[in-house]
């Protein structure tokens, strides 16, 4: 059975704009897996719930299969944009919606980057008409036809800026977005990770300067690579988010040091940076200005993880796999 659905699976990581208030975001998480009638919805499991105070942020990670996943995310949305309000909402991560970012990535064989796409796109389609006043942008393989990645869609939407001008905001879909609601990221890509690695300074300045130079657009940066420096519990912390990459091998990209992690999607060969060496690039830069890392913290799983637990998760038919997650880790 597990074998079987793996090769159907897709996770999403649905970003909320809310950590502070725990039981607000365990219901987010739990209509994920209940349906409106309020019984346990099969198929389909949350992972994970990581929140972070400072951001003012939750990730949820909701894996089901292909058929399944657009309903068990649209009942998460409805919920989530019941309970915040993007009026009273203050953190020091980017943001601009109370459900600020809905990505869907294959993690079987059988699923491949097009579908996602499609899917993505139903799944706005249905949450602009089921929350009335919502919008999106797309992103990815639900941009169709430039699939414009995430990076340069959230420029483009003013995603960066302190305080968003909503009224210059055009949307792939729905209205003209409120304060309220404020707007949605909604599309499809290969797996996306988060590492963390936090340097011991209060030097925002610096701590850009060493983002830059790790990010995949700048000269001798890691492929697959966005990142920036938020200020974090007094110190820097360099934010990053980990794309998977194609290529032909684990040769083409790690230059003689450690192998990058390999997974397949389809007819797609994909590899990510190790947070191994992205610690060490930020150890090294950081370094050289007398600053030392304190930790490197990687957010939710990588991509063999999610899948793996999903299928231990979902063969059990464990739902709430977020609360024991730790003991399942131990």
């Amino acid at each position: 059975m597990a074998s079987t659905l793996g090769r159907r699976l897709v996770a999403c990581l649905l970003n909320i704009s809310e950590a502070r208030e725990r039981n607000l975001v365990e219901t987010v998480a739990q209509a994920a897996i209940t349906d409106k009638h309020g019984r346990r919805r099969k198929g389909t499991t949350v992972l994970n719930i990581f929140s972070d105070y400072d951001y003012n942020r939750s990730v949820i990670t909701i894996v089901a299969s292909i058929d399944l996943i657009k309903d068990a995310v649209l009942s998460a949305c409805e919920q989530a944009f019941s309970m915040i309000d993007m009026n009273e909402h203050e953190g020091v991560h980017p943001c601009m919606g109370a459900v600020d970012l809905v990505p869907l990535y294959p993690l079987g064989q059988d699923v491949d980057l097009e579908d996602c796409g499609k899917e993505a796109r139903v799944l706005a389609t249905e949450l602009t008409e089921r929350v009335l006043g919502t919008s999106a942008f797309f992103f990815g393989w639900a941009d169709v036809p430039l699939r414009r990645g995430l990076a340069q869609r959230r420029k483009e939407m003013g995603w960066f800026r302190k305080v968003p001008n909503m009224a210059a905001i055009q949307p792939d879909i729905g209205p003209q977005p409120t304060r309220q609601y404020g707007l949605t990221g909604i599309g499809a890509s290969s797996y996306v990770m988060n590492c963390n690695v936090t340097i011991d300074t209060q030097d925002l300045a610096l701590g850009r300067g060493v983002a830059a130079a790790i990010r995949e657009s700048s000269p001798g940066g890691i492929p697959g690579v966005q990142v920036m420096a938020l200020p974090h519990e007094g110190t820097v912390e360099i934010a990053c988010n980990v794309e998977s990459v194609q290529a032909g091998s684990p040769s083409d990209l790690s230059n003689g040091m450690e192998p990058w992690p390999a997974f397949t999607i389809g007819d797609r060969n994909l590899f990510h940076a190790p947070a191994s060496l992205i610690t060490a690039r930020v150890t090294e830069l950081a370094g050289c200005h007398g600053v030392a890392t304190k930790g490197t913290a990687l957010v939710g799983f990588t991509p063999l993880e999610c899948k793996d637990l999903a299928e231990r998760a979902l063969a059990q038919e464990i739902g709430e796999f977020w609360k024991m997650l730790h003991s399942v880790r131990m």
